[in-house]
């Protein structure tokens, strides 16, 4: 983060900075976590259900935060820290974010959609990375804390950045979409994640379209054109679709998988024609591939420079990582997240693995509301139809999978905690065996794959 003057903090946030004086030293840095303090930064507490940020000021300045940014100023105020006193941290922490990303003139894309926006987010950098030194959103920081805290890490050397961001209710896009203000604007999808909050597929439509509230004039859409929802949106801005329609500017063409080795594909667009090789395995990757074509074609990006960054990608987190262990085992770590769209095409990848055995270790899927029974139990006969060797359920919602799976004609053992599946799941990583192991983030299916490699390690 670039310095920042108490003062400038003060009048970008509208706050009461409450014991001014000349020598106080310019911030650069933020922190919400008073567990995570760094020295000389400015200490912004967060109220959450649960806990108040307010009662670890004292806590966080002891640690070296050089003030803090407080709705509620603490008893006692100590001289040689500055307090900036405003009505709504959340806000202030928006409005100073909003200020600071004010001084950078360079490109912004803004991510957002149901599946796989990490992946676009990641395919893109990695894109535009080729040309320009790229800021990205790290890990999952896509939300009212981590864009802020995210567009904190501009700093001088950066000539472009990728922004991801997150939703489960309306209006959060916007709110976020007026601290962004992209030149342009990306949906990867329209799928049933968060639809319990958001009551329908057309209801994710609209919150996702927020994205354009705040697009620069001038700015460029890049949409799915396979994705039916997304093929109704009509805005006033220039409109690239990606996919394999024909009614796509930017085409997919030619999809090899190769399974765990990535794929290849062909993108034409109405300037060029990309041969693409992508170390990443599922067919779905194309689709990231081809928006970030659109985007690198329209921040112009050479023709080398766009087929070298794609071949750069790299995924992020526990999306689809592919561990290889001993005697030809293969782990497929996709237990970032999971709703039905996401579980689909990993089984696809697992389905088309070259290996001896496929194993597919599932959990529950979370903010499906009314849809819930009925996601998990398809998730269990896809599997089945697939031809997966064994399922592993584990969770309440994922009996309905091991009812799926059985009723369809597959191998399957359902466990009410990944305890009690360990033992289980080590048994069936045989040699010559590719096991998938995902389910949403709140299964903490992490740990899964951490047990399961150790006996490797």
């Amino acid at each position: 983060m670039q310095p920042m003057t108490v003062k400038e903090i003060a009048a970008a946030v509208g706050g009461v900075w409450w014991n001014p004086r000349e020598d106080a030293a310019p911030v650069t840095a933020v922190c919400t976590d008073s567990r995570k303090i760094t020295p000389g930064c400015l200490f912004l507490p967060w109220v959450g259900e649960k806990f108040d940020g307010h009662d670890f000021i004292d806590m966080a300045l002891d640690k070296g935060a050089a003030g803090c940014l407080c709705a509620r100023l603490p008893q006692n105020i100590r001289p040689d820290k500055f307090y900036i006193k405003v009505d709504d941290t959340r806000l202030a922490l928006r409005a100073m974010a909003s200020a600071y990303r004010d001084k950078f003139a360079i490109p912004f894309v803004q991510i957002t959609g149901s599946v796989g926006k990490t992946t676009t987010k990641e395919m893109i950098a990695a894109v535009l990375g080729a040309k320009y030194r790229t800021l990205k959103t790290p890990e999952n920081f896509n939300n009212d804390i981590g864009t802020p805290l995210t567009l904190f890490g501009l700093g001088p050397e950066h000539e472009a950045a990728v922004i991801e961001t997150g939703m489960n209710h309306f209006g959060e896009i916007e709110y976020l979409g007026a601290l962004v203000r992209p030149d342009v604007a990306v949906i990867s999808n329209i799928g049933d994640a968060h639809i319990e909050f958001l009551g329908s597929r057309e209801g994710i439509l609209k919150a996702k379209c927020e994205i354009f509230a705040h697009l620069k004039e001038g700015g460029l859409v890049v949409l799915n054109g396979d994705d039916a929802l997304l093929n109704t949106v009509q805005v006033p801005f220039r409109t690239v679709r990606c996919g394999q329609s024909e009614h796509c500017q930017a085409r997919i063409t030619e999809i090899a998988d190769h399974g765990v080795d990535g794929i290849t594909c062909t993108v034409v667009t109405e300037k060029d024609t990309y041969a693409l090789t992508i170390p990443a395995p599922g067919a779905y990757m194309a689709y990231s591939a081809s928006i970030a074509v659109a985007v690198g074609e329209e921040l112009g990006l050479s023709h080398e420079e766009i087929v070298r960054g794609a071949a750069a990608y790299e995924p992020a987190g526990s999306r689809m990582r592919v561990v290889h262990l001993p005697e030809g085992r293969i782990l497929l770590d996709d237990c970032y997240n999971a709703n039905p769209q996401s579980v689909t095409a990993a089984l696809e990848v697992l389905a088309k693995t070259e290996c001896d055995r496929r194993v597919a270790v599932l959990g529950d899927m979370g903010e499906l509301g009314a849809l819930t029974d009925q996601a998990h139990y398809n998730m269990g006969a896809l599997a089945a139809m697939l031809g997966i060797d064994f399922v592993a359920a584990i969770g309440e919602k994922a009996a309905r999978i091991a009812d799926g799976t059985a009723q369809s004609g597959g191998e399957v053992l359902h466990f009410s905690t990944k305890e009690e599946a360990l033992k289980t799941l080590k048994e069936e990583l045989k040699p010559g065996t590719a096991m998938l192991v995902k389910a949403s983030h709140a299964m903490h299916f992490g740990a899964l794959v951490d047990a399961l490699q150790e006996d490797y390690d």
